[in-house]
């Protein structure tokens, strides 16, 4: 019987590790992946990923034995089922403020008579399978909390029944406090909000999932209860490894300041 590998370590109690592709390229998908991550997010929301590219990048991670995790543009029922029918395993929603937009979410996950997922899995039929309860099962549907009010609301979002788990964007996060975006805690409210959605997904024995910016960001938040860590993406990945090469055969930069990063660069 088919079943989603990273929903099974979450029932084993396990903490799991993935990584994330922003840039689009197929081939750099694969290669992350077969280096035995948990998980692969593609992003589609934030991402340079259309959904042509996503569905080649869902290939190219076909045989790694990496969960494939999409993170669609919003809480829209079209795009959700539309990656599921390709083969998605678990799908993040950004945007959650609401425990009415997280039912929304929750339906467009799942088949009748859990959800109104339209029945249609023209790939998904050859990874999870087709039967419909299997599906339900199988299927992780990660929500987003992101904004202040989100996390006004956590306790609510959380004990929705269908949620596998939250997953805590502390870029935006940090925004709806005043602050700059960040992965990283900073302390005082958006600390404090980053542990209070945590702890409603104890409270509600769900996964707490979060965005980390490198490998010590993503150890930190292992410490304190998290079990869904994004390590890196693949450009914050290809930026540093260039730049270290760089630094370490001695050539001299050729920009005068350091280009913008994004918190996912």
């Amino acid at each position: 019987m088919s079943r989603n590998e990273l929903k099974a370590r979450w029932r084993d109690g396990e903490t799991t590790y993935g990584m994330w592709s922003v840039t689009g390229s197929t081939f750099v998908a694969e290669l992350m992946a077969l280096e035995g991550p948990d998980y692969v997010c593609l992003d589609i929301q934030h991402g340079l990923i259309g959904y042509d590219a996503f569905l080649a990048c869902l290939f190219g991670l076909a045989r790694t034995g990496s969960t494939p995790v999409v993170r669609v543009p919003a809480n829209d029922s079209g795009w959700i089922g539309k990656v599921l029918d390709a083969g998605a395993e678990a799908v993040i929603v950004p945007m959650v403020e609401t425990a009415e937009q997280a039912e929304q979410a929750v339906r467009s996950c799942r088949y009748f008579p859990l959800g109104n997922r339209s029945v249609g899995p023209i790939r998904a039929a050859q990874t999870l399978g087709g039967d419909t309860d299997v599906a339900n099962r199988e299927v992780a549907c990660l929500l987003m909390i992101e904004t202040a009010l989100g996390v006004a609301n956590a306790a609510e979002i959380c004990s929705v029944p269908g949620v596998d788990g939250i997953y805590v964007g502390p870029g935006d996060l940090a925004l709806t406090y005043g602050l700059p975006p960040t992965l990283t805690p900073q302390p005082g409210l958006h600390a404090d909000g980053i542990w209070a959605v945590r702890d409603e997904c104890v409270r509600n024995g769900i996964v707490a999932g979060v965005q980390c910016r490198n490998a010590e960001g993503a150890r930190r938040m292992a410490d304190e209860g998290f079990r869904m860590l994004t390590v890196a993406t693949d450009a914050h990945l290809i930026r540093t490894a260039v730049r270290s090469e760089l630094a370490e055969a001695g050539a001299k930069p050729r920009l005068a300041t350091e280009s913008a990063a994004s918190p996912y660069s």
